[in-house]
């Protein structure tokens, strides 16, 4: 038997409707490869200091990952609200074990937040004695 439609608008909005979805939370479930730089910092900052890792966000706003750091004594590191070249608040704080920094666990996003990890404005950072405000910072990109 062969059906024909009769309102393929409605159809293709339905199927753009599931294809949104389901790629939204494909997006978030990937980890996001980071690698901090002193360049990234605003303003810019001079140092041999740098970090790589990745951080998550799962489909229900959940945050998990970690970060690595060599030539830096860190004394903070933080996941911030900010686009890239301003500066912005934390909104996690993450804890250091070594030259590891790692999310906490139960960490989560709020629907503000989440929006501004997808529009790009969430970063990472690192913060020393020497640079109070930050040494090293990488933005999130989803």
């Amino acid at each position: 038997m062969i059906t024909t439609l009769r309102k393929p608008g409605i159809a293709l909005a339905a199927a753009t409707l599931v294809t949104s979805i389901f790629v939204s939370g494909v997006v978030l479930a990937a980890p996001i490869k980071i690698n901090l730089t002193g360049a990234e910092e605003v303003p810019p900052v001079q140092t041999s200091a740098k970090g790589s890792g990745s951080i998550t966000v799962g489909d229900d706003k959940s945050v998990s990952g970690s970060v690595k750091t060599s030539g830096i004594k860190g004394t903070m590191a933080h996941i911030h609200q900010g686009a890239k070249g301003e500066n912005g608040p934390p909104i996690i704080t993450l804890t250091k074990s070594g030259d590891e920094w790692a999310v906490p666990p139960g960490s989560k996003l709020t629907d503000e937040q989440l929006k501004s990890l997808k529009d790009g404005h969430l970063y990472v950072n690192v913060h020393s004695d020497a640079h109070k405000g930050g040494e090293i910072r990488a933005q999130l990109k989803p």
